[in-house]
């Protein structure tokens, strides 16, 4: 796992010293090693954190004539396959890196080979022969690229922070991508939250010319997947021998691996798995919270854990300590996302990083196999929901903000893109295919939004912030094919969601386990936002330059008062702490990385 970034220029040549800011803004992400390819108008940068082939794998990886090379984050599961296939066709490898199967398979039959290839990555590579660049990202988007076009350049890199590091100014915030966030949690598509920084999109590889056009190529789409007509017996015999292949290439690593252990179904398959085709004794991390009110997962984390024999680690978190991490989070998600997990999730991947490099973890189970109660609402609730909103069915249609405080917080610039801050969800509903049924619909534009731009934004940078490598199996694009094929009555049922997954599972934990009702991930931001964290709000936001640029300052104090009265602001109240930190961060250039531990209303005014 690495950090990648690069430079093609329409004039060159590139000079090293241009790569530099962002191989130190993305030292994090590659701890291990350093590395750059330059050839005329064309750099690329690379940091390493090494994982398969400690000592040889270093990149860029460049080809025998050293007219291409390739820059790369991420693991390619079948390399082991792919290069004895390559080997045999008169391939000659220089190193053992998983990923100079990407370099070589392009070699022999350019592009197309991504088709071959099983894993997540995202990577650069250019073609002195035809002098062109190639951009791509894996099917699911489990590893981030972005990337911005100027007048004399195409610049790219693994995070945003990178990319400003090779502007020459910083770009504007965009209205519409702002909107999402505070609207959806996310914003999502090609467009980010800096106006000409894009995303490439999951599946997709684009290719820049000399002249810097650039062309699309989408590889792979979920939207292609057939309903599948198995029986269910076959379906679980066909699940038995598929997820089985997909967790041992996995775990193909020169490094010891862990587990995040929630408790719930997922992570739980995950640990049944890795003790079965493990003889190592595996380390598992879990996280709860000291002094708010509720139950959290650790007592049946612990549970599992000892049934299993792991080494477990508890980390039991009080507010000081999760608030504590609100500026480091935000810096290292770049992206601007608001997920609470992403606190807790900071704090299993520093304990998880002393000892570690990689660590398995169950995102994608409940959008593969239709999990989330969303999915199978009841058919009054999706009858009234389709009529109000029939452009996606009645799916992701509220609002993480109310009608009221959107109303009375958002200025003008910001109310006027709200109005279509629904667009991903509509364009992803209309990209289904007619004789799909409502339920894998809905899938599916949770697949091509909230996954990659939201869950997988939180599952890669709140972990590459420590130099920890996160393998998620549920999202082997194969098991997200099946998945999302399956008929809808094997899937979910009244009340139930996960059918599939959890009577397969049942050959290997126990059934309480499986059927005990879902609960989702919880972080108890509502309980700890009262008190002097309140007041400090009250008297710091309305002073903060991105809020005063985008908001209604004034209505500030009475959505304090409605937090102190009842409790009833939370999500109004983050989303504007985290983008007025954010905006310190990012757009007024605020100082290096936050350490863990700081006051996050230290970092609302410079």
């Amino acid at each position: 796992m690495c950090g990648i970034a690069g430079i093609v220029k329409r004039h060159g040549p590139v000079a090293p010293h241009e790569l530099e800011p962002a191989a130190t803004a993305l030292q994090h992400r590659g701890p291990d090693d350093r590395g750059e390819y330059i050839k005329g108008a064309v750099g690329l940068l690379h940091t390493r954190l090494s994982i398969i082939d400690l000592s040889g794998g270093h990149q860029p990886l460049v080809s025998a004539d050293s007219a291409c090379a390739l820059s790369a984050n991420g693991e390619v599961y079948n390399y082991l396959e792919l290069r004895e296939a390559l080997t045999a066709s008169g391939s000659n490898f220089a190193t053992h890196s998983d990923c100079e199967v990407l370099l070589q398979g392009y070699l022999r039959d350019g592009i197309k080979h991504l088709e071959m290839v099983r894993g997540m990555f995202a990577f650069a590579l250019h073609d002195g022969h035809r002098r062109q660049t190639w951009l791509a990202r894996d099917r699911l988007g489990i590893k981030p690229l972005y990337y911005a076009v100027t007048s004399d350049r195409v610049v790219f890199a693994s995070e945003i922070k990178a990319i400003l590091t090779l502007l020459d100014r910083r770009p504007a915030v965009n209205p519409s991508a702002l909107a999402q966030f505070l609207d959806h949690q996310f914003s999502s598509g090609r467009e980010t939250i800096f106006k000409g920084i894009h995303r490439v999109l999951p599946g997709e590889a684009i290719c820049i010319n000399e002249d810097l056009a650039l062309m699309h190529h989408r590889y792979w789409d979920a939207n292609r997947v057939e309903p599948s007509t198995a029986t269910p017996q076959a379906a679980t015999t066909d699940f038995e021998s598929l997820f089985h292949q997909v967790m041992v290439e996995h775990m193909r690593a020169d490094v010891p691996f862990g587990l995040f252990l929630s408790g719930g179904v997922d992570s739980a398959v995950l640990l049944a798995m890795l003790q079965l085709h493990s003889p190592q004794r595996l380390q598992t991390f879990s996280v709860g919270y000291r002094d708010a009110a509720g139950e959290d997962e650790l007592s049946q984390a612990t549970a599992l854990a000892r049934r299993f024999g792991t080494d477990h680690h508890e980390l039991r978190l009080t507010r000081d300590e999760l608030f504590g991490r609100i500026p480091h989070v935000i810096w290292a998600t770049d992206d601007l996302m608001r997920d609470y997990a992403c606190l807790p999730t900071a704090a299993l991947s520093q304990a998880a990083a002393g000892s570690l490099k990689v660590v398995f973890s169950g995102e994608g189970g409940d959008e593969v196999f239709a999990g989330y109660g969303r999915y199978h609402p009841s058919r009054a609730e999706a009858a009234l929901k389709a009529l109000l909103y029939p452009s996606t069915g009645g799916f992701r249609s509220s609002y993480q903000w109310s009608g009221s405080w959107r109303k009375r917080l958002y200025g003008p610039d910001l109310a006027a893109a709200a109005r279509h801050s629904r667009e991903p969800f509509v364009e992803a509903w209309r990209e289904c295919p007619s004789n799909w049924s409502t339920v894998a619909k809905r899938q599916y534009v949770d697949l091509k939004t909230a996954l990659p731009d939201n869950l997988l934004v939180k599952a890669d940078r709140t972990m590459m912030a420590f130099g920890l490598e996160g393998r998620v199996p549920f999202l082997d694009h194969r098991v997200v094919e099946f998945g999302l094929g399956l008929p809808d009555a094997f899937k979910v049922e009244p009340g139930q969601g996960k059918v599939f997954l959890k009577r397969w599972a049942e050959a290997h934990l126990p059934k309480e386990v499986l059927w005990r009702p879902k609960r989702g991930f919880h972080v108890p931001i509502g309980q700890w936002m009262r008190g002097d964290i309140l007041d400090q709000l009250e008297a710091a936001l309305p002073a903060n330059r991105g809020i005063q640029q985008w908001f209604v300052p004034g209505a500030i104090p009475d959505l304090v008062h409605a937090q102190r009265r009842n409790g009833s602001a939370t999500r109004e109240l983050f989303s504007l702490l985290q983008f007025a930190v954010w905006h310190q961060l990012f757009v007024e250039g605020a100082a290096p990385p936050p350490a863990q531990g700081q006051n996050p209303i230290e970092w609302l005014q410079a």
